[in-house]
């Protein structure tokens, strides 16, 4: 899975190196750990990732392509892994 980059929010993209060192010290939960605690909400197929630094807070952007064949992003707190946000992508 890869890191994409652009700014959907609006924050910092942060890179798949510094991505992996926030991982190793702590700062965020790795991507799988993410995933899981998205649960169904994050079923599906994941299209894109992006993590960023949005105001401050670490922040990984999800778009998943659902099996009713809408695209969902989801907004999940990097750190705790709690969502923030769902919206259907047009």
């Amino acid at each position: 899975m890869a890191i994409a980059t652009g700014a959907a929010y609006g924050g910092d993209d942060i890179g798949h190196q510094e991505a992996r060192r926030l991982v190793k010290e702590g700062r965020v939960l790795p991507l799988a750990e993410i995933l899981e605690r998205a649960g169904d909400k994050a079923s599906g197929d994941l299209l894109e990732v992006e993590l960023e630094l949005d105001d401050g807070a670490y922040v990984y952007e999800l778009k998943i392509l659902g099996p009713d064949g809408k695209v969902r992003e989801i907004e999940v707190d990097a750190p705790t892994g709690k969502i923030l946000d769902i919206e259907d992508d047009d």
